[in-house]
């Protein structure tokens, strides 16, 4: 039987840009059933950006007053990141970034280069584009990296080596990450895989990942260089 609500460890999810809080529903559905109280926080990805979402989750953690872990999508997990890169002394211990290109996003550097699509990542943009510096912070950050190159993303940037059709998996590489670990999931699907959503409960509970083999492109999902 799972536990009851008053002693479920707290997590609170955010999307990526250009979504709503309904698209990670099935993540927050997939955290409840491993025993998590999951919730979405939603924010304006375009309009607002990280600039207005930081501060408001930062209030909202601070809120809460209770241990609480991240997980975000893409977009959403640089915000995280960034959000306990301001304020490290905010009750969050974990945080598990789902195809989130920490290193900047070479998709979002060709849309910002063409003069159609230049607005289309708002206030994110200079985010997306320059990434974060290594993690250095108290919380541990898990990435679970997608290695199907489906979607979207396939039509503004060829990638040297795996990615999941809209991030490649260097670009989830950043220095100072306690684990990292890929499945076999598009940019997309990330938030659909059921793998994907044991894979971050997993990190949540124990700090590290359970590795499984990955055979989409014939390589394994092992991988302990996280540098």
């Amino acid at each position: 039987m799972a536990p009851s609500s008053a002693i479920r460890p707290r997590v609170l999810i955010l999307h990526g840009i250009w979504n709503a809080r309904s698209w990670v529903a099935p993540l927050a559905w997939r955290l409840r059933a491993e025993g998590f109280d999951a919730e979405v926080f939603g924010y304006d990805s375009v309009f607002g950006g990280p600039e207005a979402a930081i501060p408001r989750l930062t209030a909202r953690l601070r809120a809460e007053g209770v241990s609480t872990s991240l997980v975000g999508h893409s977009l959403g997990g640089i915000v995280a990141l960034e959000t306990l890169r301001q304020a490290p002394d905010l009750p969050v211990a974990r945080v598990v970034c789902l195809g989130s290109p920490l290193r900047g996003s070479l998709t979002a550097r060709n849309l910002a280069s063409h003069a159609w699509s230049s607005h289309a990542l708002g206030r994110s943009g200079p985010l997306l584009l320059s990434g974060c510096a290594a993690w250095e912070g108290p919380a541990q950050v898990g990435m679970v990296a997608g290695n199907v190159a489906r979607g979207f993303g396939r039509l503004l940037a060829r990638f040297d080596g795996d990615s999941d059709g809209t991030v490649s998996v260097e670009e989830t590489r950043l220095p100072g990450l306690s684990d990292h670990c890929i499945v076999a999931a598009s940019h997309t699907g990330l938030v659909f895989s059921a793998e994907a959503a044991r894979q971050a409960a997993c990190f949540l509970r124990h700090g590290r990942f359970t590795h499984p083999e990955v055979h989409e492109t014939g390589r394994a999902g092992r991988d302990w260089n996280v540098s």
